[in-house]
């Protein structure tokens, strides 16, 4: 009896084994299905691991609410050529970093103050850190944004946020409120939350990170051998109490002491030394060998791990000691993706193949080495080094999602990962060295007066079609505040050059602008009259002072502009060696007259110095070329220093120079300068001879150095100049004769 029971059980077993079996095949496959969307083969190649995941590998099933620039952004407040963002009143507890945060935007040009005006908005309330264990989290964030006068339920406003999301599943839940659809700019975020083309992740940096200027990057020149002591490096916390990856806790079987070094410590936390396991003694000792920035320094590539946050620290750390980043953390999404192109700069390896990842560094070219690493010296330095390049950059990709709504048109991504970048260019510019905005602004109609003067001619070049030869000529930029003999015999000097397609005539002086219309080219030239605009800057930009000489760009139809002063004594071959240079250095100030800045160890301060020496440092725009794009970037610099400028009537020519500087980290590039370009010695007393005008001037130094953050002006010792290249050619058929003549 007991045997049947026996035999009755078992077929009952397994008719019930094989009913679940094949009824239950459609769940098996789908649950294996998913199990292997975390497989691996248990070998991958070196190419595989390298280059960066495609977006179906890397992309899961997002749990963020579907968001996208058309459904969750207005695009109606953006209607303007140059979209602004309104920020908030602070109100409650702000931390330092948000503190930065706001103030970088205030005083950029970014901001307005009128928030019907605004196209973004950002919050005043500290949305940094998340985590209610921090001695900055902000409480009762929800409730303070519900109260945001222009919230609307986040739409069109922009919040920053550091720790989105952590261990286990680095999702969205530990973020405390409900952003709705505001943009989320926030560090560490996994593909699951993030909602592509909407938000924009951002780099996770320490609460010490500079607001503005930064560190310069520590590896800028890399000869050959380019290997450093160690190949890769890592050293860093571990977990043993489970708020981190298992990654950490398996590299020690990767570290040999000398070419890997792989260090952690569970030496962290109140409990440590409750919850150390049998390991902890002997990583810390090793830990304890080894100096961080030394290892920074001296290694080739760098690991940049997860913990208890997708991203890391470490990972702007490697950037901006030229330690290329290995990245060890599956389903982050990196810093700027949208236009930045890691590949270029960083290594992808793969969590489930821990073990590769010594084989994957040394697969790596010497040649492949030394890419790698200037691209992370180029991205620091352009967007990473401070917080208000990483602010900037953030803003910039939203400009560029609203102007490709608008036009369909925006930078290519080539300006965003070669240098200058994309904050050295308007997002309304193009892209080519030679061409200048998609769409310039119109001119400025003058002011309401009893008798109105006659209006601006219209240019003679559409605004929104390049030039025939965009790179071939360049437009004279001429600021005069009376008529010389100087200013005629310049007139006649442009006249007589190859490459001048333009003249454009400021004027600033009560007196009657010259009705000047043409100018007559030499004998012999079958070229029409040169054509000269007059522009009367008392009555189009009244109160501009100096800055007014930049003011007329929409009269300029060419990428190179000749800025001049009425005065300066050039010669036709002058203007034209320079502007053969120029398209060489397209971003860099190119002209003649030098100037130099230097410490004052007496003073404590910056000190100015016009002084003739083998050193400068600034090349002075009164005899200068300089791209349009340049001129357009000072007219939108900060407001704060352009009014400095305005309010000195002075000072417009170095923070031009400053400018330059820091956006391109390049020293700008002197000419042969003639004995005789001096400035002019007049009858009465001008600004070069009052002392009060050098003390404004270093004043302006000053004031600018500690607006950027540091000194972005670089020195340089370079003169190009076509005397020293003697030959065998008779002095008459030399192309540049008259100069090398020049003897006083």
């Amino acid at each position: 009896m007991q045997a049947k029971k026996r035999y009755i059980l078992l077929i009952l077993s397994c008719s019930f084994l094989l009913y679940c079996y094949f009824s239950g095949h459609p769940l098996k496959s789908e649950l294996i299905q998913n199990s292997r969307r975390d497989q691996l083969p248990s070998f991958a190649s070196n190419k595989e691991l390298s280059e960066a995941p495609s977006h179906l590998q890397r992309q899961p099933d997002s749990i963020a609410k579907p968001c996208r620039m058309e459904t969750c952004f207005d695009f109606s407040k953006c209607e303007g050529s140059d979209p602004k963002i309104y920020v908030y009143p602070t109100e409650g507890p702000i931390s330092t970093s948000y503190r930065k945060v706001l103030s970088v935007l205030r005083e950029s040009r970014y901001a307005t103050k009128d928030p019907t005006k605004a196209c973004l908005f950002l919050p005043a309330v500290d949305t940094l850190d998340a985590d209610p264990l921090s001695p900055e989290h902000v409480s009762d964030v929800e409730s303070r944004l519900l109260h945001l006068p222009y919230w609307k339920n986040g739409r069109n406003h922009l919040i920053f946020n550091l720790y989105a999301g952590t261990w286990p599943d680095y999702a969205e839940g530990a973020l405390g409120f409900d952003p709705g659809e505001a943009i989320m700019a926030r560090a560490s975020a996994s593909e699951t939350i993030f909602r592509d083309g909407f938000d924009i992740s951002l780099p996770l940096f320490h609460k010490e990170h500079p607001e503005r200027g930064g560190v310069p990057p520590a590896a800028t020149a890399n000869p050959f051998p380019a290997p450093r002591q160690h190949l890769l490096a890592f050293k860093g916390k571990r977990y043993v109490h489970g708020i981190g990856s298992e990654t950490r806790n398996s590299l020690w079987h990767l570290h040999d002491g000398n070419n890997l070094i792989l260090v952690t410590t569970c030496r962290h936390g109140k409990s440590w030394k409750d919850l150390r396991d049998e390991r902890c003694d002997e990583d810390n000792r090793e830990y304890d060998k080894f100096d961080y920035e030394q290892l920074l320094a001296n290694s080739t590539f760098c690991l940049v791990a997860r913990g208890r946050r997708l991203g890391s620290y470490r990972f702007l750390e490697a950037l901006a000691a030229g330690c290329i980043p290995v990245l060890l953390s599956n389903g982050w999404r990196l810093p700027f993706d949208e236009r930045i192109d890691w590949r270029r700069a960083v290594i992808w390896a793969d969590e489930r193949l821990l073990l590769q990842v010594p084989e994957l560094v040394r697969s790596v070219s010497s040649e492949r080495v030394l890419a790698l690493r200037q691209q992370t010296q180029l991205l620091w330095e352009q967007y990473f080094s401070s917080i208000e390049k990483i602010v900037f950059t953030t803003v910039e990709i939203l400009l560029e999602r609203i102007l490709a709504h608008r036009s369909s048109r925006q930078r290519e991504a080539l300006i965003w990962n070669a240098t200058p970048g994309a904050l050295a260019t308007l997002a309304t510019y193009g892209d080519s060295r030679a061409h200048y905005p998609i769409a310039a602004p119109a001119p400025p109609a003058p002011p309401a007066s009893p008798a109105p003067p006659a209006p601006l001619p219209a240019p003679e070049v559409p605004l929104t079609s390049p030039p025939p030869t965009p790179g071939n000529t360049f437009t004279a930029l001429l600021y005069v505040q009376a008529t010389s003999p100087a200013l005629h015999k310049l007139l006649a000097n442009i006249a007589s050059s190859e490459f001048c397609e333009k003249v454009v005539l400021v004027w600033d002086s009560e007196r009657a602008a010259p009705s000047l219309k043409s100018l007559a080219r030499l004998a012999g030239d079958t070229r029409d009259a040169l054509p000269v605009l007059v522009i009367d800057a008392t009555t189009h930009y009244p109160g501009e002072g100096v800055s007014a000489r930049w003011q007329p760009l929409w009269a300029v139809s060419t990428a190179a502009v000749f800025s001049l002063d009425g005065d300066a004594p050039l010669l036709a071959e002058e203007l034209d060696f320079a502007f053969r240079v120029w398209q060489y250095f397209p971003e860099r100030i190119v002209g003649y007259p030098a100037r130099t800045h230097y410490w004052d160890e007496a003073k404590g301060a910056w000190g100015y110095s016009s002084k003739w020496g083998g050193a400068y440092s600034m090349v002075l725009p009164g005899a200068a070329l300089v791209h349009r794009g340049t001129l357009a970037l000072y007219a939108a610099a900060a407001p704060a220093l352009r009014l400095h400028v305005r309010r000195a009537r002075n000072c417009e020519d170095i923070l031009l120079n400053c400018l330059v500087a820091h956006l391109t980290r390049r020293p700008p590039l002197k000419l042969a300068q003639r004995r005789r370009y001096k400035a002019p010695h007049h009858k009465y007393r001008t600004s070069w001879s009052d002392p009060e005008h050098f003390v404004q001037r270093q004043s302006c130094l000053n004031t600018f150095a500690t607006a950027w953050g540091y000194m972005p002006l670089m020195r340089s010792v370079l003169r190009l100049d076509p005397i020293l290249f003697k030959d065998s050619v008779s002095t008459l058929r030399k192309k540049y004769r008259k100069m090398e003549l020049v003897t006083s």
